[in-house]
């Protein structure tokens, strides 16, 4: 394991979420577009605390989405400067907690903090873990030259190179096309 439990799951529910945005992956749509839908993530995410209620607060989470995609590809200093402000507008007071079968972590912001803010504080919070163990390769942008989507590479070796989706299996197709058709000839 690279990272403990809960800033493994902050990073993947991070890329998901930045991955969410219109243009990335093939994808032009904007799939948290309204409040039910980011109920609904929140329920595949097992995000616990306050809930949105309007469609304000699902705007302010497309702004810290598009911050998030921006920390994802950042020089170190950039990261460092948007954490530490990330955690300051957060007003981060990291506290232990157990709840939902998850074990002791890590929360930053008090459970009726807005969504969006809970997310930035959190993903400041894996962030610090992150730089403090030298691992900010491991952030990664999709090989593939058709898709932009994020990913965490928790590969033992740092070697993964395509997002979740269906990148990877074209790629070994298109190599393995080019194999066959280079001994063809």
């Amino acid at each position: 394991m690279v990272f403990t439990h809960d800033t493994d799951v902050v990073l993947r529910h991070a890329a998901a979420l930045v991955n969410t945005a219109p243009g990335h992956g093939s994808s032009e749509v904007e799939d948290l577009p309204d409040l039910a839908a980011v109920l609904a993530w929140m329920d595949r995410w097992s995000w616990s605390g306050a809930r949105p209620t309007t469609e304000a607060e699902v705007a302010a989470l497309h702004r810290v989405r598009a911050r998030i995609g921006r920390l994802w590809v950042a020089t170190l200093e950039q990261q460092v400067e948007e954490v530490n402000a990330l955690l300051a507008a957060g007003r981060a007071l990291p506290r232990l907690v157990e709840h939902d079968g998850q074990g002791w972590h890590v929360h930053a912001t008090d459970d009726a903090a807005p969504f969006a803010d809970r997310v930035a504080v959190e993903l400041a919070m894996a962030m610090v873990d992150v730089i403090r163990a030298g691992e900010r390769e491991r952030l990664a942008v999709c090989s593939a030259e058709d898709c932009d989507d994020v990913y965490v590479d928790l590969s033992r070796n740092r070697s993964r190179k395509f997002c979740e989706g269906t990148c990877g299996t074209r790629a070994n197709v298109a190599a393995y096309r080019a194999r066959k058709a280079g001994e063809a000839s």
